[in-house]
């Protein structure tokens, strides 16, 4: 848009102090800020004794005096209240708007700011001695590094178009799903990078559990896959194996192996008593119990009774 376009209509706002809790927010706000950035904006104000950048409001006799509209600022306001401040500044639109006028300057306050460069972020950054001011700050180490390492070449969340999923369990799912999700990695780092396609399949998945279940929580749904998931362990042997023979050398869940993640007692008991003999007769080195089943395939497979399967 080229400046001759833009609507010429000056305003002239004025600065005011007002109660952030009497102030009217915003029926419908696009702008959101996690928790994590929402509470560190309180400890900001409670350290400063006060807010140090001014929300945008609107009276022009359509709210009441200290009653004006929030057009920016919806959160700092919030925050203000909570952070125990009784007067804020704020800049005051005094001027009648249209409503397309108001729309457009609540959505052009929030939407055009400007971009960081990496690197003179950081040099700022490391400039600050004081640990708590560089928690003031609302930045980390872990940002900062991520930002440093932005270049052409390199593959780091800063330069790739991604989005970020939450996945929220009810307190009686969590902790099988966590553990069916730390299975699931094998010892991989715990940041996953998804291809859109693959998240397009997530929720085609999602979407056919819903449907097949007659669920409409996330948390059901996905609690059903992992179910789906547990039982077919020995699916997951494509991951190591191909016509009969090893992909890798890395480690895999004993459970793809045998298809489940328990056995009975009975037979815990006698496969613990073979593991120790054979540890206490040298065998097979201690913590290793492994080999010892992996001795026994090999001599079944070998022997004059075993017949192979058709499929490797």
């Amino acid at each position: 848009m080229s400046d001759s376009t833009i609507p010429k209509r000056t305003i002239k706002p004025r600065l005011v102090r007002r109660d952030p809790r009497k102030l009217t927010r915003l029926p419908v706000n696009a702008r959101f800020m996690t928790k994590e950035k929402y509470d560190a904006l309180v400890s900001n104000i409670r350290a400063d004794g006060c807010l140090t950048s001014v929300p945008l409001v609107y009276g022009a006799g359509e709210y009441e005096e200290g009653y004006e509209l929030v057009l920016s600022g919806n959160h700092r306001c919030d925050a203000s209240v909570e952070g125990g401040l009784d007067e804020i500044d704020c800049m005051l639109i005094d001027d009648p708007q249209q409503k397309d006028e108001l729309l457009a300057r609540q959505l052009s306050h929030n939407a055009i700011d400007g971009d960081d460069d990496p690197a003179t972020l950081k040099a700022l950054y490391d400039q600050i001695e004081d640990v708590d001011w560089r928690a003031y700050s609302g930045l980390d180490d872990q940002t900062l590094n991520l930002l440093a390492e932005v270049s052409p070449e390199g593959l780091s969340e800063a330069n790739l178009d991604f989005a970020t999923v939450s996945l929220i369990f009810l307190p009686n799912e969590l902790e099988a799903a966590r553990k069916s999700f730390d299975d699931a990695r094998l010892g991989q780092n715990e940041s996953w990078l998804a291809a859109r396609a693959d998240y397009d399949q997530t929720l085609d998945t999602l979407a056919s559990t819903h449907a097949a279940h007659k669920v409409g929580n996330v948390a059901t749904a996905l609690h059903a896959i992992l179910g789906i998931v547990e039982a077919h362990l020995t699916d997951l042997q494509a991951g190591y194996t191909s016509q009969g023979e090893p992909l890798h050398t890395g480690q895999v869940g004993l459970e793809t192996v045998l298809g489940a993640r328990h056995l009975p007692a009975p037979a815990a008991v006698t496969i613990n008593k073979a593991i120790a003999a054979a540890e206490g007769r040298g065998e097979i080195e201690q913590g290793h119990g492994w080999r010892l089943l992996e001795r026994l395939a090999g001599e079944y497979l070998s022997g004059p009774n075993h017949v192979p399967s058709d499929t490797a």
